[in-house]
């Protein structure tokens, strides 16, 4: 599949310039400042839904990621199989007018907006293929992917990092929503907990809403220097579990 960039119409680069002016205006202060500056480095503008091509090149650059167009949510195996070998998944597709404020699946806004400006960034990069090659070597053990499935939710998607001692942003599910930008860092719902890898594996996630809590990192080198404490707690859960089935 390849980014089909001449059928975008103008309700499409309508939607693109509504969800980034929105976004852009609010997160200066929110968000962490390498999205910020990843924002920068890749070139995003309100005014021109990205090119594929061209954000390679800058990924490229960078750490050497590039982005690899899917239809819609791919299988775990295929998922996990793109990002050990650098490879984002993205989708192509943009919501309607009428849907800027909530979709079930997630568009191309998430999946570029959100994921590809802290793709620059090598740390996290590299937690994220290390995270991924664990994934494979369990990707047949459903309970193994679930518990990688709550640490990539809880830190990639949902995940909160502390800079110069304020809350920022640095999950691409809050970065891409108007709502929880707001919600995960100064609502008085959520609560607001220290990175473990251990009470996270132990947390399920939410879907259909909000966060109940969020997880908060010191650092992306912290982050990736986590995978070895993943791998070994993953191991230790996976035989907890299969004594209990005996």
């Amino acid at each position: 599949m390849k980014q089909e960039y001449e059928k975008y119409t103008s309700e499409d680069f309508g939607v693109w310039r509504i969800l980034f002016e929105r976004q852009i205006a609010q997160l200066p202060g929110m968000a962490t400042d390498e999205y910020l500056e990843g924002i920068k480095r890749i070139g995003f503008t309100a005014h021109q839904i990205p090119e594929f091509e061209q954000v390679n090149t800058v990924l490229s650059s960078y750490t050497g990621w590039k982005l690899h167009v899917v239809a819609g949510l791919i299988p775990n195996k295929e998922f996990f199989e793109l990002l050990e070998n650098r490879y984002f998944p993205s989708s192509t597709w943009l919501r309607r007018m009428d849907q800027l404020d909530y979709l079930e699946e997630p568009d191309m806004f998430h999946d570029v907006f959100g994921h590809v400006p802290l793709l620059t960034n090598p740390h996290l990069c590299n937690f994220l293929a290390d995270l991924s090659r664990i994934a494979l070597r369990f990707i047949d053990n459903p309970y193994a992917i679930e518990l990688i499935s709550r640490l990539y939710w809880y830190t990639v998607e949902f995940g909160l990092i502390r800079e110069n001692g304020e809350l920022r942003i640095y999950g691409a599910g809050i970065l891409s929503s108007k709502g929880e930008t707001h919600y995960s860092l100064n609502d008085t719902t959520p609560r607001r907990i220290t990175y473990d890898v251990k009470t996270i594996l132990q947390t399920p996630y939410i879907k259909e809403r909000f966060q109940d809590q969020y997880f908060v990192i010191e650092s992306y080198e912290q982050l990736y220097n986590s995978v070895s404490e993943v791998e070994r707690l993953l191991v230790e859960a996976i035989a907890e579990e299969n004594l209990m089935h005996q």
